[in-house]
């Protein structure tokens, strides 16, 4: 059968099943993604607190099952595709346009899906279970402020790093074949500026940098408008140094 030969090759049937895979969960996961951080927050913003509270309990509750489980797809799938290429073992191509491009890609993509399992789900279980607990005539948890705020900041910079990542994940296979490979020196500096601009990002949602509510997060997480535009100008800057560069 055809989806058997070179099923571990670059055009095998491995690496086909691998990119359907990939493609679906990848759409199903940001597709909830922004439902969340476009939809649902300016929606909750205009609920009663009872609205609000059957909206967690009977949407968001199971929204978030599909949610995590698309983004344990995506990056399964993203590992799957990476084992069957016979590039994975070609150290020029990793050091290549494309290949830098398709590393920022993989990169932000596990930190997103390690926001979603560490960050997001458990602290949405504390705010919704806080939710029930009031709907039920119970007492409210004192942690679920909290935790609503580690999950909306996770979420957030998740967005962020959605908008670059699906660009450089795109990038190479069109367009990041018609540069030469740069230099070591090269190389080192669009790397120091991606890990810089990563790390900062993802550390400053987490609050360990100034806490949850410090200056980055207004600036950039606070409004989903302004994440939108600050993630187009991340990846305008990082292409835009691939053209000086490289």
């Amino acid at each position: 059968m055809e989806l058997f030969n070179d099923w571990m090759g670059i055009s095998g049937g491995g690496q086909a099943l691998g990119r359907y895979a990939h493609y679906l969960g990848g759409i199903t996961w940001i597709g909830l993604l922004y439902f969340f951080n476009f939809i649902q927050g300016a929606a909750f913003g205009e609920m009663s607190d009872a609205a609000r509270g059957e909206a967690l309990r009977k949407i968001t509750w199971r929204t978030l099952w599909w949610f995590r489980w698309a983004a344990m797809l995506t990056w399964v799938s993203g590992i799957w595709i990476l084992l069957h290429q016979e590039l994975i073992h070609d150290m020029d191509y990793w050091r290549s346009v494309p290949g830098m491009g398709i590393a920022f890609g993989a990169i932000l993509g596990t930190t997103m899906a390690a926001n979603v399992w560490m960050v997001i789900w458990p602290a949405q279980k504390i705010a919704i279970g806080s939710s029930v607990s009031v709907s039920e005539g119970g007492e409210a948890d004192p942690e679920a402020p909290a935790a609503a705020k580690r999950a909306g900041r996770a979420s957030r910079v998740n967005t962020l790093f959605s908008i670059p990542l699906i660009f450089f994940m795109m990038w190479p296979s069109h367009f990041g074949l018609n540069f030469d490979s740069p230099e070591g020196g090269t190389r080192a500096v669009l790397w120091i500026v991606f890990a810089v601009i990563w790390l900062v990002m993802e550390l400053s949602a987490l609050g360990k940098i100034g806490g949850y509510d410090n200056k980055i997060n207004a600036v950039v997480l606070e409004k989903h408008q302004d994440t939108i535009k600050w993630g187009f100008l991340i990846t305008l800057v990082l292409y835009l140094l691939f053209e000086i560069l490289a």
